[in-house]
């Protein structure tokens, strides 16, 4: 008899999750944010993050209840779906924030002068709109990979209709989108 192990693993942990910090095996984690800088270690959206050591922002942290409870993290169960939902939704708004900077934050954040308030963020400086267009887009394909999970795991999305005004709104300003057209 031939076992395929590859398949009984995932059969036997695929309702399972392990905890990022202690590695224990669990059905269910318990999530929750802070800003604390230990967080970009169990955040599951900080894996890539360059600035692990001096980040303060607010962080999506998904780890067992003994972990938690030892950090001081405040924190509700959560199970796979649960989390998903979760990192759905963080990522949405992130995607949200870069709409908003597109639509005029640009401006102060790089201090446009009055005279070239007409000019476009990728006229008045290349090297930024550059920056933050590689980082929409990364952003676009994380959001991709839970929107796939989902169509994989046959749930239903939460709130459905957030990608179709996301995108709109992007178009409007003159961008387009991995999202859609």
């Amino acid at each position: 008899m031939q076992i395929d192990w590859d398949k009984t693993i995932d059969e036997i942990l695929g309702d399972k999750m392990a905890c990022p910090r202690c590695s224990t095996f669990t059905e269910d984690l318990v999530a929750g944010y802070t800003h604390e800088v230990w967080g970009t270690d169990y955040a599951p959206r900080c894996q890539f993050c360059v600035r692990k050591d001096e980040c303060d922002a607010r962080k999506l942290v998904v780890l067992c209840r003994g972990c938690a409870t030892e950090l001081k993290l405040r924190s509700r169960r959560v199970d796979q779906p649960a989390m998903m939902s979760m990192l759905l939704n963080d990522c949405r708004k992130d995607l949200e924030d870069c709409v908003e900077y597109l639509a005029d934050y640009w401006q102060e954040d790089l201090n446009v002068p009055l005279a070239d308030s007409h000019k476009s963020f990728e006229e008045f400086d290349a090297e930024a709109f550059a920056e933050e267009l590689d980082s929409r887009r990364r952003l676009e394909e994380e959001y991709l990979t839970y929107h796939r999970w989902f169509r994989e795991h046959r749930l239903r999305l939460p709130d459905p209709g957030w990608r179709a005004e996301y995108v709109e709104e992007l178009i409007a300003q003159g961008y387009s989108s991995l999202l859609g057209d």
